[in-house]
């Protein structure tokens, strides 16, 4: 399905792929961005856009000579990383729940972190630069170190699955932990103080905003970049003991070569080229997909995902959704479904099945198939995946 222009009424406009109807906050968030004198172009919503912070999750934002922190969100460099092993589904058989209590013994969840920090952990040249991020993190260093290699809460997870070959996958999403979350922070909080003194009137106080040029902007885009790295580097470590942990049961110990592997944030910025011209694009909830880029469309616990390869849609400033998106809010989802629900949608998975994880049900997410085929134009599947473990933050 092709994107439609909403009628908005903004200088820039909001094309959405997205085939349902925006509702009234929604409407107004989108409305908001696009209206901000820097945006470049247009602004592209993906098909499993909902609400965020400032901006809508699921929204691509190109701009020139300024940035919003809001746009990039909290959760800096959160994103996926998958690899296809030579293992087959029948290699799982009787092993699945001794596999997700290795994961979980090995590789902290929610608020944990390691007891202590791996060598590679420690050798990661980003700490030399740690000592120039934001003053307000200082405090974090240890903290930032022992949670590399920790999953975090929320929607964020690690998963054995099988594609429709019945080859066996492992698929993990995290991002930047608390350094990220705590450096964004304070980087929004410094872009309102700004606009404060400039006297600005934003649609929302969240939309603050860097100009290019300035000791903010420059300090802001240095720790940002520090973040989507230690989110990457954070990904790197889960996968290669979420690895050994698969060696250990399918191949005595033996490691095996990957035989496809895509790591890809979701929650960035970047400078690019789009339409002849260099902007810094954000992407809150998507993927990079130009043309045969590899990346990952995760569905919720208990349903689909995907490995896909992008087009290059100049529209979408050549993105993807980053999955199939909220269709509920997590305390709507305590109040509308029960332990029983949950244990009846998340049949055939091995995962917690416990009010824990209740705000994470299937049915609080958009229909995955739906979200796909809301983008055909972005992006071709290369493989599809069902998960057989899920190990949730």
């Amino acid at each position: 399905m092709p994107y439609e222009t909403l009628n908005l009424s903004t200088a820039k406009p909001v094309l959405s792929w997205a085939n349902h109807g925006l509702g009234q906050d929604e409407t107004k968030m989108a409305k908001n961005v696009a209206s901000l004198p820097f945006v470049f172009k247009h602004v592209a919503l993906m098909p499993d856009v909902h609400l965020g912070k400032g901006a809508l999750v699921g929204s691509v934002v190109a701009t020139k000579e300024a940035i919003v922190p809001a746009t990039v969100g909290v959760d800096i460099g959160c994103g996926m990383y998958a690899i296809k092993t030579p293992f087959v589904a029948e290699q799982l058989e009787g092993k699945l729940h001794q596999i997700r209590q290795d994961i979980e013994k090995l590789i902290p969840v929610g608020f944990n972190e390691n007891a202590e920090a791996d060598a590679n952990v420690l050798n990661w040249q980003g700490w030399q630069d740690f000592k120039h991020l934001h003053s307000g993190v200082q405090h974090l260093e240890a903290k930032a170190t022992k949670q590399m290699g920790s999953l975090g809460g929320g929607n964020h997870f690690i998963e054995v699955c099988i594609d429709e070959n019945n080859q066996v996958w492992l698929m993990l999403h995290s991002g930047s932990r608390n350094i990220g979350n705590v450096l964004a922070q304070r980087h929004i909080e410094t872009a309102k103080e700004l606009a404060k003194l400039a006297g600005e009137k934003l649609p929302d106080p969240d939309l603050a905003h860097f100009v290019q040029g300035t000791a903010e902007f420059d300090a802001y885009w240095r720790d940002l970049q520090w973040a989507q790295n230690y989110a990457r580097v954070n990904r790197d470590v889960m996968m290669a003991r979420s690895k050994q942990i698969l060696e250990k049961h399918l191949s005595n110990g033996q490691p095996f070569t990957p035989q496809l592997e895509v790591n890809c944030h979701h929650n960035y910025a970047e400078r690019e080229v789009h339409f002849g011209e260099e902007v810094v694009v954000t992407r809150k909830g998507a993927v990079r997909a130009q043309k045969n880029d590899y990346g990952i469309i995760p569905g919720s616990m208990g349903t689909k995902s995907y490995i896909v390869k992008g087009k290059g849609n100049a529209n979408s400033y050549c993105s993807c959704s980053h999955g199939a998106g909220r269709s509920m809010s997590r305390n709507k989802a305590k109040l509308n479904f029960t332990l029983e629900d949950l244990i009846a949608q998340t049949q055939g998975v091995e995962c917690r099945k416990d009010e824990g994880v209740l705000d994470e049900i299937p049915a609080a997410y958009k229909s995955i198939e739906q979200v796909m085929a809301n983008q055909s134009d972005l992006v071709e599947v290369v493989a599809t995946l069902k998960q057989l473990v899920c190990v949730k933050g």
